[in-house]
């Protein structure tokens, strides 16, 4: 499983999604992301990174989020 977090300023991070592959959650980053200037990253409205200024991934949960609470595999046309 991998874990895509959401990251505001000041270095909040939030789970909004996992992905059974890595390769699955780098395309739909790919796909949500309008611009990268400066170090922050504009996301599709709709998108679950949508309000975020960046982004990250793990392999393990940093702490103790639930990942049934957020989107699996979320693809744009779950839009």
């Amino acid at each position: 499983m991998n874990y895509l977090y959401g990251a505001k300023h000041g270095g909040s991070r939030t789970l909004v999604a996992t992905f059974d592959s890595e390769q699955q959650l780098l395309a739909y980053v790919r796909w949500a992301t309008l611009s990268h200037e400066h170090g922050v990253f504009k996301f599709e409205q709709g998108s679950v990174l949508a309000g975020y200024q960046g982004w990250g991934f793990t392999r393990q949960p940093i702490a103790q989020e639930n990942p049934a609470e957020v989107a699996h595999n979320p693809s744009p046309s779950m839009l």
